[in-house]
């Protein structure tokens, strides 16, 4: 909780001292549909949710900056190797796992049209807690990090912005580093201006 408090504070004073040309704050609300690469899990995406904040820094009418704060659900369902190549013991009931994260997308904008965005930017994880079944099994089969590249588009119509976008993990996700594990999520939402 120290971390978050830490975040939302940082992200304000960021929000307050920059000398952008047009500052906007928010709130947004959207689907985090997830899936990660590996024999470990099934093929498919997952649904799960994403809730946060986010400021739009416009440096001119074209270009700007839009830092988020989101809290994060990414549901994987696990494969019939999941528990070999996550290096824990069986895990019989295992048939989802929810990883929740705190997610800090900064995205660069770019708006050929005052409606339209297009954005392109890092997205960086903080792994805050993980399917119950695993900690009862002591197993750290997740890194507490992520690190994802992200491209997608929004459109905003009066106080309101409508967005899709890709985020490719970077980092491999597996402790044990038997097998690759890479994060990739489709996120659709909602945001609202302040």
């Amino acid at each position: 909780m120290k971390k978050f408090c830490w975040l939302l504070c940082c992200f304000f004073l960021i929000e307050n001292t920059t000398m952008a040309q047009d500052i906007k704050l928010g709130f947004k609300v959207g689907a985090n549909l997830s899936d990660a690469s590996g024999k470990a899990f099934k093929d498919g995406f997952n649904f799960g949710y994403q809730l946060g904040l986010f400021s739009e820094l416009m440096v001119t009418k074209k270009y700007g900056i839009q830092p988020e704060l989101l809290f994060s659900e990414s549901e994987l369902r696990p494969g019939t190797d999941f528990n070999s190549l996550a290096g824990s013991p069986t895990i019989d009931d295992l048939t989802k796992i929810k990883l929740q994260y705190l997610a800090i997308p900064v995205l660069f904008n770019y708006k050929p049209i005052p409606i339209l965005a297009f954005q392109l930017g890092p997205q960086f994880g903080i792994l805050m807690s993980q399917t119950q079944s695993l900690k009862d099994n002591t197993l750290d089969a997740f890194k507490n990090g992520d690190l994802a590249a992200v491209a997608g588009v929004q459109l905003t119509i009066l106080k309101f912005r409508l967005y899709g976008r890709y985020a490719l993990g970077t980092k491999n996700l597996n402790v044990q580093n038997a097998e690759t594990w890479k994060s990739q999520h489709v996120q659709l939402g909602l945001g609202v201006t302040l």
